[in-house]
């Protein structure tokens, strides 16, 4: 986290659009910090990473929409999370929109799905303009407020480097573990 916060002070918005328009979490939160140490504009972060998020997902949901047959051979091994994405679409309906931005591993897999649908564009582009417009909101307002604590920990774990491998691996699997738990096949 520490190289991406010492890249974010030197190539600042350009590495949070880049990270923000594949629906990175991390950029826009070592923005948020980097605001709080005064090395980055918090509104300018925000809006970045926010319209960034809005065009990585609406791209998702063209490629989806116009590119099907060009996009099954990459997505048939992952037929399985695009079912889970369609399932989420009809459950949840338009919430769903929301709360991918959020959701690691959602949130790729729901713009395409619902490209994939009769889903209205004009409905997806406005909702989704709104929820990244929340997503960099939350994201970067609430790690502008917790820049001293998350400060701390970078610094924790950059005297301690063994901890953050361990940590990762632990959520990496335990995402893993959500994954394969909700498209696993049932038995009849």
């Amino acid at each position: 986290m520490e190289d991406i916060i010492n890249s974010l002070s030197t190539y600042g918005y350009i590495i949070l659009f880049a990270y923000s328009f594949g629906g990175g979490m991390v950029a826009i939160i070592a923005a948020g910090v980097l605001s709080y140490a005064g090395k980055m504009d918090l509104t300018t972060s925000i809006i970045v990473a926010g319209m960034a998020n809005v065009l990585g997902s609406s791209l998702l949901f063209y490629m989806g929409r116009y590119n099907k047959n060009a996009l099954m051979p990459y997505i048939k091994a992952h037929r399985r999370k695009l079912a889970l994405g369609h399932i989420l679409m009809k459950k949840q309906g338009d919430k769903i929109i929301f709360f991918q931005k959020f959701i690691y591993g959602l949130k790729t897999i729901v713009p395409m799905t619902i490209g994939l649908t009769k889903y209205p564009q004009l409905k997806f582009h406005i909702l989704n303009t709104i929820s990244a417009a929340f997503w960099a909101l939350i994201l970067g307002l609430g790690s502008y407020r917790a820049g001293e604590v998350l400060i701390k920990i970078a610094a924790y774990f950059s005297q301690n480097p063994f901890i953050t491998p361990v940590i990762l691996l632990t959520i990496l699997g335990l995402l893993w573990l959500y994954v394969q738990k909700a498209t696993k096949k049932k038995s009849r």
